[in-house]
């Protein structure tokens, strides 16, 4: 088969699946996990994918949503240990805001062993993941339902989300970028985490390393109104002296350093 023709399936895999992985395809294909990674590389390049860890998922992740389902099995992995990660930062009793990303999902199951903790969130599927926490208080903002991503958006959540003081902001983004600071590819989105971050005292990013460098449509703060970034993988160094330079803190996993 020829490259082309390899790729082109690929493609219509993609469509149709709306992910796939590094190790099925060479596996399907019998070629090198190395020549699908460059299929990969050449279909984001061309704006139909974007490549995750262990494979890739259909379209741009910087300029759409995608839909709640495909986000909860995309980098699982990648989530697991920032989730990890982000638990260490949280204490018993903490009001936390929490976005309606995947990872901030992730999130919350990860800190399940916490006491007493007060969430305020914007997202349904985080609501109906801490509903059994009988201990724990629940408060969700109302407002607009986006389908796709089963948060809740709009005036009325925003007003929600100015009753509140808490203690931390847990939230996530589409890209990070030294100029152009953290953005996201929706303004609904984007004006809800600028309302959770002025609610917080202390900001904790979290975003796996393909969000690095990485631009998206609509600005939701400059780098320095954040006070933790979190992730899964060393970043480059140019981004571990900028962090330490602005006073921001940066975790990752430790076998990674």
């Amino acid at each position: 088969m020829l490259a082309i023709e390899r790729k082109n399936e690929i493609l219509n895999k993609l469509r149709t699946e709306q992910r796939v992985l590094v190790s099925d395809l060479a596996a399907h294909y019998n070629v090198t996990e190395e020549t699908i990674r460059r299929d990969l590389d050449k279909l984001e390049k061309d704006g139909y994918a974007t490549k995750t860890y262990g494979g890739a998922i259909w379209g741009n992740i910087t300029k759409s949503d995608l839909s709640y389902t495909i986000r909860n099995k995309t980098n699982v992995e990648a989530k697991n240990e920032i989730a990890e990660l982000v638990s260490t930062l949280i204490e018993d009793g903490d009001h936390l805001m929490m976005d309606d990303s995947s990872t901030s999902l992730f999130t919350a199951r990860r800190l399940k062993e916490k006491k007493d903790l007060t969430i305020i969130t914007n997202s349904v599927g985080l609501v109906v993941e801490l509903a059994g926490m009988e201990t724990w208080t629940i408060l969700s903002t109302g407002g607009q339902l986006k389908r796709e991503s089963l948060a809740l958006v709009g005036a009325r959540s925003l007003d929600a989300l100015r009753c509140y003081h808490v203690d931390k902001v847990i939230f996530s983004c589409k890209g990070l970028d030294c100029e152009a600071g953290i953005t996201d590819s929706n303004e609904l989105n984007a004006q809800s985490k600028q309302v959770m971050l002025s609610a917080a005292k202390k900001r904790i990013l979290i975003l796996d390393g393909t969000k690095f460098d990485k631009v998206s449509f609509v600005e939701i703060a400059p780098i320095d109104q954040i006070d933790v970034v979190v992730t899964n993988t060393r970043p480059p160094r140019p981004w571990v002296q900028y962090l330490e330079q602005h006073g921001i803190q940066l975790l990752f996993p430790p076998e990674r350093k």
